[in-house]
């Protein structure tokens, strides 16, 4: 077991044991956890880990791989947005299921371009990547609310299409289990094969190698004779894309796009980050913390449904809270090398 696989254990155990102490605290202040933790509960939780895990594996690869991407959070706007815009524009005042994923579709290949354009600005001409990713999240606030006014009229669209869900026969009679991974929304489903999925391939291929020696040692990957910048754009690349189809999931389980305020994103992307460095660059980590985050969100919800009075912005700053706690008690995270150096090959 090398020692990213032990620091990872080591912050899963960290989470794990806050959620004890905080199971402790409910039953010392006399709150009807059976009420609370509910198969509902559990399923909402799931839903609002989904755009926050595919944001955070995508924003591991890059920093993995030696680039910042912080613009996370635009990146999630602009799927959100487009997905939104495209469900309207293909399915008109009553879109179906198969304009929903057309427009995902056409929304994440649209990511996909902002993205390469993002990576050539970083990786080519050397744009500083904090300035740069930041433009992003700047821009994106400005675009989602603008998209909203062109196509609707106003900054919220009026209701469109949420996905529907997947019922799996006879393991969806599985008690407990079966309403939660086999009655669910599909992207849930397709977000845990890929967060699988990401870790095999950083951590069980070649590809995988290369792309986390490119953050580490770029000097002996490019000895090696590989690309280090063909390596940094392909991951920099997938991180916009996730961002993007995270924006696209989370309006697809919404239903509809709001554009005021902070958008309907309102910090996930920054979350997101979060969630990579808590889960220590490792996808399966990332994708654990996204599951607290979107549980510790789905809170305020409990709380209303069972009558417990809590201040919503309290329970809001839940899931930074925990973040401080388990970071400051169990150490901080070790970032690449390399992260935020361009490289120039010696050829």
């Amino acid at each position: 077991m090398d020692l990213d696989d032990t620091k990872t254990q080591r912050r899963l155990v960290a989470a794990l044991a806050t959620v004890v102490l905080a199971i402790a605290l409910a039953l010392a202040l006399d709150w009807p956890l059976a009420d609370i933790v509910t198969v509902g509960f559990v399923e909402r939780a799931l839903q609002a880990a989904t755009p926050i895990a595919l944001a955070a594996i995508g924003g591991l690869y890059a920093e993995k791989s030696g680039v910042f991407n912080i613009g996370l959070e635009g990146f999630m706007i602009f799927g959100a947005a487009n997905t939104g815009a495209l469900v309207w524009l293909v399915g008109g005042e009553s879109p179906a299921q198969a304009d929903l994923w057309l427009a995902m579709a056409l929304a994440v290949a649209i990511s996909t371009l902002y993205t390469i354009l993002f990576a050539v600005l970083l990786i080519r001409y050397k744009a500083n990547q904090i300035v740069a990713g930041l433009a992003v999240w700047f821009i994106g606030l400005g675009f989602g609310p603008f998209t909203a006014v062109l196509v609707w009229g106003n900054r919220n669209s009026p209701g469109l299409v949420s996905v529907s869900d997947v019922t799996v026969p006879v393991l969806a009679n599985i008690p407990v289990l079966g309403p939660v991974l086999f009655d669910t929304s599909p992207l849930v489903l397709l977000t845990i094969v890929l967060a699988v999925a990401a870790w095999v391939f950083l951590y069980r291929t070649r590809y995988g190698y290369w792309l986390q020696a490119a953050g580490e040692n770029p000097e002996a990957l490019d000895t090696a004779g590989v690309n280090v910048n063909r390596v940094r754009y392909a991951a920099v690349i997938f991180s916009g894309v996730m961002a993007g189809f995270a924006g696209a999931v989370l309006l697809a389980h919404a239903g509809s796009f709001t554009g005021t305020g902070q958008t309907m994103v309102n910090g996930r992307g920054w979350i997101g980050i979060v969630a990579y460095l808590f889960g220590n660059y490792n996808p399966l980590g990332a994708a654990a913390a996204a599951l607290l985050f979107g549980g510790l969100d789905m809170l305020q919800i409990q709380f209303q449904t069972v009558g417990i009075e809590f201040p919503n912005r309290l329970v809001n700053l839940f899931p930074y809270a925990a973040v401080v706690v388990v970071l400051t008690v169990w150490g901080s995270t070790q970032m690449p090398a390399s992260l935020g150096d361009p490289y120039e090959s010696e050829d």
